[in-house]
């Protein structure tokens, strides 16, 4: 039975990635827009190298908390209008693992490229030597969280009009303490300070985030397809 579980959730993994390089329109326009979002900032500031490494945490952070969004919308909605949300949810395969399952599609393909890009944005906005590391760490443990609660989301407005945008305002507070923390653990190797509450807040929050966010998002998603 456990056996058949694994077997199950890994397809739902390998399909869901194979559809997402096939339909790469979304993922590659969440990274195009992270990049983007991130190179023109130097012009809307000016070049100064010691403005712009001071504020090259939370301009990576809020571009990828912004780009993380654009494709949530997207995470439930093919599914639901080919029908086959139907038959995943009358499926043997419990709904939160199928939620899991789609939600690390998703991490896989929008998150990771993000947390690739970002050293390179990291030396173009002369970010401190000292803070890539803890970059690095922040984006690994934030950027799951960002999928885990926009899952939640993007479930709650399956088959709504503009769901993008109402997907966006339901999210976004949750994405807050995510963003501060994020920010500060950078902040704070910057500065010489301890970096370890801050991750551990992160920690704690993609835990919180796991272990919930995934029977919020089934029970949302029995509702919508009922």
């Amino acid at each position: 039975m456990a056996r058949g579980v694994v077997s199950a959730t890994l397809a739902v993994i390998r399909r869901d990635l194979r559809l997402a390089f096939r339909h790469g329109s979304d993922s590659l326009g969440a990274v195009v827009f992270f990049v983007l979002a991130v190179v023109l900032f130097p012009f809307g500031v000016g070049p100064g190298q010691e403005v712009l490494a001071r504020i090259a945490p939370g301009v990576i952070w809020v571009a990828a908390l912004l780009a993380a969004m654009l494709s949530l919308e997207r995470l439930f909605q093919t599914d639901f209008e080919d029908g086959s949300l139907e038959l995943l949810v009358l499926s043997p395969l419990p709904l939160s693992l199928l939620v899991v399952a789609k939600v690390l599609a998703h991490w896989l393909t929008t998150g990771v490229p993000l947390l690739l890009a970002s050293p390179v944005l990291a030396v173009l906005l002369g970010l401190p030597t000292e803070g890539f590391g803890l970059l690095l760490a922040a984006l690994a443990l934030g950027t799951p969280s960002l999928s885990l609660v926009g899952a939640v989301g993007a479930a709650l407005v399956l088959g709504a009009r503009r769901g993008g945008v109402l997907v966006s305002l339901l999210v976004l507070p949750l994405y807050i303490p995510i963003l501060i923390f994020g920010v500060a653990a950078v902040d704070a190797a910057i500065t010489g300070v301890a970096a370890r509450p801050p991750i551990l807040l992160l920690a704690g929050f993609l835990a919180a985030a796991l272990a919930l966010a995934p029977w919020a998002a089934a029970a949302a998603l029995r509702e919508a397809v009922a």
